[in-house]
């Protein structure tokens, strides 16, 4: 769940997606700084941009901490992720990178029938938040598998967003109160999942952010290969 809805980034701290097109790299740069990013450059040791870019560092109490801000200490990492479900000019092709078929398939199910919502279309949501990644962060906030911000996962009862069942739970009980607010209409519940409801209300249909179009219909893709899978 992006958070305003230009932000377009996810930090994943715990490296474990499987090789593909969009695969991170790790980048030592000159000056000792480590980044690890799966945003394609024809410069390899450039630094992303700061709306890319994440600092991780220990503060003063030595507890790891995330800014979006370079930190004043001299020792800390950059980590990029680039959420290419919300990037206009993504080069992945949706109808063919890998499926994380299986994955948290019991609370999935679980979830999904819980609240009449599509297994599917769940699958295709974690995919397009996190890349089913439970440790995946935003810089904004958003936590988790379903990128929940602390006011949704509150709203929805979710008292630790980085436990993957609960994340489920709470991002599933949304995107259901998504579609029941828009009479089951998936690509508007999706767009509101993203951009929120209040937008999908003031434009009366999919908000005109090139993010929130290319996000529903890449999940809207993955949806049909989740069902066919």
């Amino acid at each position: 769940m992006i958070r305003p809805q230009h932000i377009a980034l996810i930090v994943l701290i715990w490296l474990s997606a499987p090789a593909s097109a969009d695969s991170i790299k790790r980048i030592v740069h000159p000056d000792g700084r480590v980044e690890y990013t799966n945003v394609k450059s024809n410069n390899p040791g450039r630094a992303s941009s700061k709306n890319e870019t994440v600092f991780r560092y220990k503060d003063d109490n030595g507890i790891v901490a995330y800014s979006g801000t370079r930190p004043s200490v001299a020792d800390f990492e950059v980590i990029s992720f680039y959420c290419y479900a919300c990037d206009p000019d993504s080069r992945v092709n949706w109808r063919t990178t890998p499926l994380y078929s299986g994955r948290y398939d019991k609370e999935i199910k679980a979830a999904a029938e819980e609240n009449g919502v599509d297994p599917a279309l769940v699958r295709a949501v974690i995919h397009a938040e996190s890349a089913f990644n439970e440790k995946a962060l935003s810089p904004v906030g958003a936590q988790g598998l379903m990128q929940l911000m602390p006011g949704t996962a509150e709203e929805v009862g979710v008292k630790n967003p980085m436990v993957a069942a609960d994340n489920i739970r709470g991002g599933v009980t949304y995107l259901a109160k998504m579609l029941k607010r828009f009479k089951g209409d998936t690509r508007l519940a999706t767009a509101a999942y993203n951009a929120g409801p209040g937008a999908v209300s003031r434009y009366g249909g999919i908000p005109p952010y090139a993010e929130t179009k290319a996000y529903v219909e890449r999940v809207g893709i993955l949806r049909e290969r989740y069902a066919s899978n």
